[in-house]
């Protein structure tokens, strides 16, 4: 038995997607479905069973001795979240629990960290694992820091344990790809810079505020989902791996390219339109970041990213500009 917890969500769905392609069975899809069109992200999958968050603690009572892994993706993903007690809650407290339980029990966890833990990038895109390193960190908004607090406590945590089960945390950069569109405004630039070209012809992107950088020039490590999903498969398939490992392509792409390869997938001439930052948004803005995946590499893990053109091309023609958006 293999839980999934955001199972509905963006990255948790495709990860559904692709381990019933690859032959799992018996996983357990654990996730609130709310009010929205979050359901349709699974609705193609084959057998599943499904559990509510609040129904977590006593399923794994109930199952301990049959649950082979438990690939953590729930959180609170909205960098522009406020609410810091919710994102404690759901970010922290469950991913410290599960992390307990699996210690407890001798079940590997792969577990969604983020990118956003480096915040401006002072101390570059590295990840170590040493509690010094992730303590030095600096975390631009409360997502980020809950994500980074995690990683500080596992890595506290881990030091001081032997024998463990597999444990590993999954930076991921900027994700892009089909079943985000549940995700509102924190859905990928790949999908609004779509819609905006779509519905005015024209891509709106924010001016820089930095000498050293052109207007559209931000830079950003944006990964095609389904290699997000490639790494996970493979750590669960590699038992002996463990730590904190970076998920991008390892190159940083800029806003002005993203935005003239979604016109050249459409088949139109890009058009592009610099705005103002607001203010809200200027103070924790990142302007660079980019995967280093020496680690990734240096464990075997040898298959290639998909380019951002590559990708864009397969998001756009396989679903954006298709009447079937769900994978």
């Amino acid at each position: 038995m293999y839980l999934v917890t955001g199972a509905t969500g963006f990255i948790g769905s495709n990860l559904l997607y692709a381990m019933q392609q690859n032959g799992y069975n018996d996983i357990v899809a654990v996730d609130d479905f709310g009010t929205g069109a979050k359901w349709r992200n699974i609705a193609k999958r084959g057998a599943l069973r499904f559990i509510l968050p609040n129904q977590l603690d006593g399923f794994l009572a109930a199952h301990a001795e049959e649950v082979n892994a438990i690939l953590h993706l729930g959180a609170i993903s909205s960098t522009t979240e406020t609410d810091v007690d919710k994102i404690v809650v759901n970010n922290f407290q469950l991913t410290v629990s599960l992390f307990e339980f699996c210690i407890g029990h001798n079940i590997p966890l792969i577990y969604a960290s983020s990118a956003a833990t480096y915040g401006a990038g002072e101390h570059g895109f590295i990840d170590r694992d040493d509690l010094l390193f992730i303590s030095s960190l600096q975390p631009l908004n409360p997502y980020g820091w809950s994500k980074n607090s995690v990683d500080k406590y596992l890595a506290s945590k881990l030091n001081k344990t032997t024998n463990i089960p597999q444990v590993v945390g999954l930076k991921f950069f900027n994700v892009y790809g089909p079943n985000e569109y549940h995700k509102g405004m924190q859905m990928s630039v790949v999908r609004h810079f779509f819609e905006q070209y779509r519905q005015t012809g024209k891509v709106r992107l924010f001016k820089s505020y930095r000498n050293d950088c052109a207007d559209g020039e931000q830079r950003r490590d944006f990964v095609w989902v389904g290699d997000c999903v490639s790494v996970m498969l493979w750590m669960l398939e590699h038992p002996q791996i463990n730590g904190l490992f970076n998920v991008g392509t390892g190159h940083a792409t800029s806003y002005n390219t993203v935005a003239q390869s979604i016109a050249h997938s459409m088949g139109i001439e890009p058009k592009i339109e610099y705005i103002d930052m607001p203010d809200s948004v200027r103070n924790q803005y990142q302007y660079f970041t980019e995967a280093d995946l020496t680690k990734l590499r240096s464990v075997g893990y040898d298959k290639p990213f998909m380019s951002v053109p590559e990708g864009v091309d397969a998001y756009v023609k396989g679903f954006l500009a298709t009447d079937d958006i769900y994978l």
